[in-house]
């Protein structure tokens, strides 16, 4: 009987576990059609802002904006976005793995030279990194909170100044990006300087588009660009949430997929305990019932 006590103890116990995690899938399931619906919306706006200023930065000669300046590397900071909760299966972890991984491939002479800062945004992400000693130099968790322009504005402004400053020769951003809701692709993108995405060259060629400037090309710039970095990092860090979403819901689905597999065995084993246990109560009854004859 006792062990027929702990299996309907585990039973409960895995039964209140799998209403949990179907709770969260479905929250998580209504936070993805959010989250993919603000990215569907920003999208466009960030890669029109983004071929804008490329083409406007054509020309001969350098460049008239210090966003675009290639500089000799001696400091990277690396941001590396994740979620501020868990339970959403390797989504923190894989994204601190590929960041290492990118800097050791890339980075290797700057690593060597201690030249590296790591700036998470995420809790779960900051505490991998601490865990592992990374150069941490902040964070910026409170992105994660409500994503509001303001504050993502802000802290791409201070990005921005880092740069021109030359604390940083340049600025990259390690971050999953949405695909579906059970795919997640890691992605490095390099934030600062500038420079044209796979596929732009063929696009932006130089004196393809004779354009009259007013005001000046100088002037236009200046204000495009901090707000094609600030949509930027606000696109990024819209399209991280979706993919944490999606990242939690399939980790929630499968737990519960668990749960009900784990809770059609015990009850399996539970049937078969109870049995055993009647049958032998009929067999004690049998033989007493026998010796009372005898």
């Amino acid at each position: 009987m006792a062990q027929l006590k702990e299996i309907r103890s585990r039973i409960a116990s895995i039964t209140n576990t799998r209403q949990v995690t179907s709770a969260m899938k479905m929250v998580s399931a209504a936070k993805l059609k959010k989250a993919q619906d603000a990215i569907l919306r920003i999208t466009p706006y960030d890669k029109k802002l983004h071929q804008i200023i490329l083409e406007l930065n054509q020309g001969e000669g350098e460049s008239p904006s210090v966003y675009f300046e290639n500089r000799t590397i001696e400091k990277v900071l690396v941001i590396v976005v994740g979620a501020n909760r868990g339970l959403c299966g390797g989504f923190n972890a894989n994204v601190v793995r590929k960041a290492f991984n990118h800097v050791i491939e890339n980075h290797p002479e700057t690593l060597k030279q201690k030249g590296i800062d790591f700036l998470p945004i995420g809790r779960q992400v900051e505490k991998v990194l601490k865990s592992r000693e990374a150069p941490v130099i902040g964070e910026a968790n409170d992105l994660l909170n409500d994503f509001s322009f303001g504050d993502i504005s802000k802290f791409a402004l201070m990005l921005m100044e880092w740069f021109s400053q030359g604390r940083y020769q340049r600025i990259e951003i390690v971050y999953n990006k949405f695909k579906n809701a059970a795919v997640q692709i890691l992605t490095t993108d390099q934030y600062l300087p500038i420079i044209k995405e796979e596929g732009e060259d063929e696009l932006y060629q130089s004196g393809a588009v004779d354009y009259i400037f007013e005001p000046s090309q100088v002037e236009i710039l200046e204000t495009l660009i901090p707000q094609s970095l600030k949509m930027h990092l606000y696109r990024i860090l819209l399209d991280s949430n979706a993919a944490e979403q999606g990242a939690r819901m399939t980790a929630m689905h499968q737990a519960t997929d668990n749960a009900t597999d784990l809770l059609r065995e015990l009850r399996t084993t539970y049937n078969n305990a109870r049995q055993a246990a009647i049958t032998n109560e009929i067999l004690e009854i049998t033989a007493g019932a026998e010796a009372l004859k005898g």
